[in-house]
Formats: C-alpha cells, structure tokens, sequence
C-alpha cells in the first residue's frame, strides 16, 4: 500500500517545521510548502509558496494536480506587536489579517479538493482567537485575526457541509517559537506529536471541531 500523504503549508520553521517531522516518523508522505530556504527534513518534498500571493497558490495548485491527499493541514500566523487597536496602523492591520486569516482560508479553498473524500483539513488556531475566552488584555490585533480565521473556517465549513470532510480549527498551545517567544511554556517537540494524535483520532469524523492538543472543545 502506498502511504498516506500529507500537504503542510507553512513548514518554514517553528511549529510547521516540527509537525512536517512528525508526520514521516509517522509513515506518511510529505509535501511541505516553505516561504525561501528550504530546511532539512529528509524525506520530505518541498515545494515553494508565499502562501500570501494568488498567483504562487494556483501555481501550486497546477504542479499539485492529481495528488490525493490525506490529510491538508495549513500554518501561518504572524505577530505584530501588543499595540492597542486604535494605534494600530492600517497597513499592518492589513497586513495582519491578510497573513492570519484570508490567506490560509484561500489556501483551503485552492487546495481542498485534494484532499480524499474521507480526509482530513486542519488550520492552525489557537485559543487567542476564542471570544469567550478574551478576558486578558493584550495583543488585540493578533486575537481579531485568529477570531476571524476561525469564523472564516466556520463559513467554509457550513458551505462544505456535504462534502464528508474532517475540518478542524487546532490550537496548540503557547510554544517556544519565533512568534511564541522564548520563555512561553511549551516545546513544540512535545506539543506537536499531541496534536498529531488529535488528528488521527479525529480523522474519518466529518463536519468542524475547534480544539486543543489534547483533543479537547475550545470554546469560540
């Protein structure tokens, strides 16, 4: 039998790098999509993408054609400060919006139909994007952002109600990465084969779920 594949968008560094690893130590097939440098992951194919541009997605898209995919799994985020919202500057809340929650929703939709019929479509979340959640003040720009992917995902979701899909909204927690920072608690060593349990617990249970790495609800 040929392995299962898997497409992770967003395996520059950090968490997509880590979960990229994790996935062929696991037996699956990887394509991983990465911004420049392409990092060491042996056995993985690499393929480019500035998951911001349209025309590098559909690019994509054409060299990807006839691939089934078990499992899309789609990762970015980027952090611009803990400014307060009516001193952030329009460009960087644009930009901030357009990176965190357009862009891996148009990547969903560019490259969903890959996926298997009983596969797998996860986008990296996290609990900041959690409105009843938001009781902490701080890094506004950043939880609208992730608030936004998540309705976004929900509107896609209820669009695709029938198509038999597992979608699922991960978060995974606070991890020592470049946007995590150094002193957050978790190594994404650890937390990231949680979140790969999750997903193969998960698969095969179409519909959308918004959870933790360790497979709990997180409330929207």
């Amino acid at each position: 039998m040929s392995p299962k594949q898997a497409l992770v968008v967003g395996a520059s560094r950090g968490l997509g790098l880590v979960l990229a690893g994790e996935l062929v130590r696991r037996g699956r097939h990887v394509i991983a999509t990465t911004r420049r440098d392409s990092p060491d992951l042996p056995g993985v194919e690499i393929e480019s993408l500035e998951m911001t541009s349209p025309v590098q997605l559909a690019a994509l898209r054409e060299r990807l054609a006839g691939r089934n995919l078990d499992l899309l799994f789609v990762n970015a985020a980027i952090d611009r400060g803990n400014t307060p919202i009516g001193e952030v500057p329009t460009d960087v809340f644009t930009e901030v919006m357009v990176t965190n929650a357009l862009s891996p929703l148009r990547t969903v939709e560019a490259l969903g139909d890959l996926v298997t019929p009983d596969g797998t479509i996860a986008v990296m979340s996290s609990e900041q994007g959690s409105i009843s959640l938001n009781t902490e003040d701080g890094y506004e720009l950043y939880k609208a952002s992730k608030a936004a992917l998540n309705q976004l995902m929900r509107s896609y979701a209820t669009r695709t109600a029938g198509d038999g899909r597992t979608k699922l909204l991960i978060d995974p927690g606070h991890n020592r990465t470049r946007l995590g920072g150094p002193d957050a608690p978790l190594d994404p060593e650890e937390s990231i084969p949680a979140v790969v349990d999750v997903l193969e617990a998960e698969a095969g249970k179409p519909g959308l779920r918004f959870l933790d790495r360790h497979g709990e609800p997180v409330p929207w």
